[in-house]
């Protein structure tokens, strides 16, 4: 059966899925939906399709839809579809609030949908690579930073950016989140563009994350640490595994029974106990591969990599995430200006290592 789909939302993301599903076998982009005749004209012109200012002037005219529309509006375009039997790919987040996206899921399960999220990072070749090695996972660092994006502005950097590591992350554990402490500040917009957030699970995992849309050097890193191994990705393309030697998990590892030298150890370390391997990575489409999974799931009716429960717990623990930032007190006194992304500094950089410095010499 093919899949007749219409993409709403006509912007950066939403040309590039209306591109890129065209190359996916039954599948059919029958529309694109803007409210802005501009954008409409645009995506007429570039991708020869139907365009139309509003989803319910052609309701009838698809049966599964991607929604690439700005995220303030995800909720209520997303029931609507729900209602009206529509299979869906929600671009991440799935919403901005944890009720509403745990409301579309119960939609999706009622209404017999398949409702996917899209949390491309999942397609990653680089992260596939490296499921085995990811298992049981016990401690987590990574940095998600890019220059100032100029669009995604109707959400802050935990939403945009960060939201990608909090999903791979929570698809290792299913273990519930005991607690989180983070903080966040503004610079340029009107929500925080730099953030920092420690999540500790139930089962012990410890995760932390840090995202900026401000920073000259854009980076997509991430460390894991696990029961069977270490992992260092980086989501542009390279992986590096390192697999203890079952004597070193079994802790009957001896440094002064191996070498009398142990300055000299670490060749030998890195090739024998600890050896170190760089697999080569096939690169590929994950945009592309998101989109044949999604058209898979329309057909057979099977779970999405990235299901609407996924993409649910994504927004609850980066909205556990915000009320941290929010409650934040970044100086001793508890005055209004001093807590959350939008405390003022009281003091310069130079000034605090002036008035430390000048006080630990008093001391």
């Amino acid at each position: 059966m093919t899949q007749r789909i219409a993409v709403i939302g006509a912007g950066h993301l939403g040309k590039i899925h209306a591109r890129l599903i065209r190359q996916v076998d039954g599948a059919e982009l029958v529309a694109v939906v803007d409210p802005s005749e501009s954008a409409r004209q645009t995506a007429a012109e570039q991708l020869d399709v139907s365009v139309a200012a509003d989803v319910d002037a052609i309701l009838s005219d698809f049966d599964a839809a991607i929604i690439a529309s700005p995220t303030p509006y995800h909720a209520a375009t997303a029931a609507k579809l729900l209602r009206a039997g529509k299979h869906l790919l929600v671009e991440k987040p799935l919403t901005t609030g944890t009720e509403d996206a745990f409301e579309l899921v119960q939609l999706a399960r009622e209404n017999r949908c398949t409702l996917q999220v899209g949390h491309v990072e999942r397609f990653n070749p680089v992260w596939t690579a490296a499921q085995e090695i990811l298992q049981k996972p016990k401690y987590i660092e990574a940095v998600r930073a890019s220059r100032f994006p100029g669009r995604c502005l109707d959400v802050g950097v935990v939403m945009d950016l960060m939201i990608h590591d909090i999903d791979l992350v929570l698809s290792l554990t299913d273990a519930p989140l005991r607690s989180v402490h983070a903080s966040g500040i503004s610079m340029v917009s009107d929500h925080e563009d730099l953030a920092e957030a420690r999540l500790t699970f139930e089962c012990g995992l410890v995760a932390n994350l840090k995202a900026s849309r401000v920073s000259p050097t854009p980076s997509r890193d991430m460390q894991v640490f696990s029961e069977s191994g270490f992992t260092a990705i980086d989501f542009g393309g390279s992986l590096t595994t390192l697999r203890p030697n079952p004597a070193i998990l079994s802790r009957e590892f001896q440094l002064s029974e191996e070498t009398d030298n142990p300055m000299g150890f670490s060749d030998q370390l890195f090739s024998e106990w600890l050896p170190v391997e760089t697999p080569e990575i096939v690169p590929r489409n994950a945009i592309l591969d998101e989109l044949h999974d999604f058209v898979i799931c329309c057909d057979t009716g099977a779970t999405p990599t990235v299901s609407g429960l996924a993409g649910a717990r994504a927004v609850q623990t980066a909205t556990a995430v915000l009320a941290a930032i929010d409650a934040r007190q970044w100086t001793a006194d508890q005055t209004p200006d001093s807590v959350g992304p939008f405390a003022t500094p009281k003091e310069s950089i130079a000034a605090t290592s002036r008035r430390i410095h000048d006080q630990r010499r008093a001391a």
